[in-house]
């Protein structure tokens, strides 16, 4: 999977509308790379390279290496845009990273354990699908892990609750506790209702007749 993750690039100065539509005609991609305080550099990549790489979840919080002129860039995938319903990359931002810079970064969410849950006949609702994290290249994560072994019906877990990797910390979280935002409920099923409260809906409409 490594080398997905590591993509030639040529630098373009053939640039516009009308150069970038030869680009993809030509089954390239054209690109921009900046950040870092750096000029921005106007960049083309194969497109099949491109889009197998980007198939893989972890292309969008990986740092990335782009060969320019032989000299490799480490970056992270800024922007993707794609063609409306063809299966066509159509341009791509990338930003530089430094090591001794924290990211700001929104990694992917996976939720394990959820047939423990269901078990018990509860719906699983999902209210997030990634979490923002700060956290230096080296301490990024390809995705952050919610285990729902515990979870009970009618419990929800919060961003608090989640165990995050050494290094890395929750950029909601940071913001105060009125952040502290839910990432998933097992909610229970619906007509499940406790005995005791049968039990007191019955005396009430044996009382009300």
């Amino acid at each position: 999977m490594t080398d997905l993750f590591t993509l030639d690039a040529e630098v373009r100065t053939d640039l516009g509308k009308g150069a970038s539509r030869r680009l993809r005609h030509a089954n390239k991609v054209p690109a921009i790379l900046y950040g870092e305080g750096q000029e921005p550099v106007s960049l083309t990549l194969e497109h099949k390279d491109v889009f197998r790489a980007q198939q893989e979840e972890a292309f969008y919080s990986h740092v990335l290496t782009l060969n320019v002129a032989d000299k490799p860039v480490e970056c992270l995938i800024k922007d993707m845009q794609r063609h409306p319903f063809k299966n066509i990359i159509m341009h791509l931002d990338f930003i530089r990273i430094d090591a001794k810079h924290a990211l700001h970064v929104n990694v992917p969410v996976h939720f394990i354990n959820e047939d423990n849950v269901a078990k018990l006949g509860a719906t699983i609702a999902h209210h997030v699908t990634e979490i923002t994290v700060t956290c230096l290249p080296k301490d990024l994560p390809e995705f952050i892990e919610v285990d729902l072994s515990d979870l009970e019906v009618g419990q929800t877990l919060h961003l608090s609750d989640v165990k995050l990797p050494k290094g890395v910390t929750s950029d909601e979280l940071a913001k105060g506790e009125s952040h502290d935002q839910a990432v998933v409920t097992a909610n229970a099923p619906k007509g499940n209702v406790d005995d005791d409260d049968s039990e007191e809906a019955t005396e009430e409409e044996a009382t009300a007749e």
